[in-house]
């Protein structure tokens, strides 16, 4: 679009084509007949799954719970394969979504947002993109996911590396062949985990930086069988109604049990059960495992103990159980023979965190003793600017040409991970303060998109045309965030992206609301019920008043 052209007038403009703006879209437009537009940076739908193409990536929900809920025809409408879904069947299964709701008509594909300005006087959101599209509207919705702007690590001598670099969160739609190369993987989080096994498999030889150890369970993966498909398909209104009084969105409850109600006989076999079912329900035994750092640590040799039987090697199967902190207070990952993989002759661990990465030279990575390793693949499993970056990236401006990034310098302020004090119209989808990447994503979506739906329903029918949160309100829900994430051992990991501290420079605030995903939900719901409470609600002729004042 030319930048002379009138920009598009549209009743609302959603960013992002994941999990997220597509239900966005679809509720705004199919359920409010609104004008509607989505802008996507990526080449189709998928949001996260669009460019999160790595060896081995899947999703650590399970897929019956991946999914959309809202509507039983598409649930019943759509069967998965496997128990975990690799990045492939998700966007076959978005795409099938798509195709459902008639999605794509106004989803712009192709299309990066450079830059968000709120207009007081008009009381719109201006939008442009770095095509030079330009669009007008009343409200602005950020479905720009939480884990979507790329962490990679200011490493000198990088822009000199003669090989070839990757980020898993890039990765290159053709693949890459790692057929006979000397490849370096830096990063041994959740991505770093799943992509391990499978690099390994193909690499010449891979070397492993870690530089933080961690736990991680087994995913036991395994394809569905006809039995299991079709009692998901027939058990819609249950499975959802599960989903939505969990503390964490998943498809299966916590068993009201403390860890300090059993022997230790009966916890090492309750334990043993629990690692052969494997994923994330490895902790649902107890409730206790991420409130009291006692029963925190017994799970926590557990698992270190599993290690080094799984590990051969005695010095290797030490680094990677040289954990330091409790189990699950950082995302906990699950694998498919993670630590299998350093079985192999050509895999090493290398820990930079005794002997740090100095720099990448033309050739490889030197370590500060002088070590170098040659290398002709680097990979980058560094993680994301969480939440806060893929939302700060937009350029967003609000009244009185304050900018979000200014605002959120000293770490996220919102008002139940929903609203930003003086950015009136403007809704974050999963934003900092809300359960998001604590939960079962499409969960927390589902949710969110709902509220916000009801939300733009109720101005419409009450003649309201701007809404906007307080500092006040900020203040009261920050404190809230702060005290649920205090009453779990969450915040005692110094290193987690939870707090932003894999971010060189970035505040070190505890972002995601811990208080569990049905509490929350009533919580919203109760601020909904009375009149949405800590909002400023300003009815047609508000803003015009405002600027003329002005």
């Amino acid at each position: 679009m030319p930048l002379d052209t009138a920009p598009e007038p549209l009743d609302a403009l959603v960013i992002g084509a994941g999990f997220a703006g597509m239900y966005a879209l679809h509720g705004l437009r199919d359920r409010l007949g609104l004008r509607v537009q989505v802008l996507e940076a990526g080449g189709g739908v998928g949001g996260t799954w669009y460019w999160n193409r790595y060896p081995g990536a899947r999703c650590d929900s399970e897929s019956h719970s991946y999914c959309y809920a809202f509507s039983e025809e598409i649930w019943r409408g759509w069967e998965w394969s496997q128990r975990y879904p690799d990045h492939e069947e998700i966007r076959r299964y978005m795409n099938y979504v798509a195709g459902r709701l008639d999605l794509k008509r106004d989803i712009r594909f192709d299309t990066r947002v450079t830059a968000c300005r709120y207009d007081e006087g008009a009381n719109l959101w201006r939008v442009e993109t770095e095509r030079g599209g330009r669009f007008a509207a009343r409200f602005l919705i950020t479905g720009v996911g939480c884990l979507s702007t790329a962490n990679i690590p200011k490493i000198p001598g990088l822009e000199a590396f003669q090989g070839d670099w990757y980020h898993t969160g890039q990765w290159p739609h053709e693949g890459v062949d790692f057929a006979g190369k000397r490849v370096g993987q830096i990063g041994t989080g959740s991505t770093g985990i799943q992509a391990v096994p499978v690099i390994a498999a193909e690499a010449g030889h891979l070397t492993v930086f870690q530089r933080t150890a961690n736990y991680s369970v087994p995913a036991q993966n395994k394809p569905l069988t006809p039995e299991f498909k079709a009692w998901v398909r027939d058990n819609w209104a249950e499975l959802r109604t599960v989903m939505h009084s969990t503390l964490n969105g998943h498809p299966f409850t916590i068993e009201d049990r403390s860890v300090h109600d059993v022997s230790d006989a009966e916890l090492k076999a309750m334990l043993e059960r629990a690692w052969q079912v494997g994923g994330l329900q490895f902790r649902a035994n107890f409730r206790d495992v991420l409130t009291d750092g006692t029963a925190n640590a017994k799970l926590a040799e557990f698992v270190k103990d599993k290690i080094r039987s799984i590990v051969r090697n005695p010095a290797t199967a030490e680094r990677l159980a040289n954990i330091d902190h409790p189990y699950a207070a950082k995302r906990p990952p699950i694998d498919s023979f993670y630590f299998e993989a350093f079985n192999r002759d050509n895999v090493a661990l290398v820990d930079v965190r005794e002997d740090p990465i100095q720099r990448i030279t033309p050739t490889g990575i030197r370590l500060q003793s002088g070590r170098e390793f040659a290398l002709d693949i680097i990979v980058f499993a560094t993680g994301y600017d969480a939440m806060t970056g893929p939302l700060t990236g937009l350029n967003i401006t609000g009244a009185g040409g304050r900018t979000l990034a200014k605002t959120w310098e000293a770490g996220p302020k919102t008002y139940l991970g929903l609203q930003v004090a003086g950015f009136p119209n403007l809704f974050t989808i999963t934003g900092p303060g809300s359960p998001s990447v604590l939960c079962n994503m499409p969960v927390c979506i589902e949710q969110h998109v709902e509220w916000i739906t009801d939300c733009i329903a109720h101005m419409r029918a009450n003649g309201i045309a701007r809404i906007d949160t307080t500092e006040q309100a900020m203040a009261a829900w920050g404190e809230e965030v702060r005290r649920a994430a205090d009453a779990t051992l969450l915040p005692r990991v110094p290193h987690s992206w939870y707090l932003g501290a894999n971010v060189p420079g970035k505040p070190r605030v505890f972002m995601p609301y811990a208080g569990g995903m049905a509490h929350y939900r009533r919580l919203c719901a109760e601020v909904a019920a009375k009149g949405y409470e800590g909002f400023v609600l300003e009815r047609g002729d508000a803003p015009a008043r405002a600027a003329a004042a002005e």
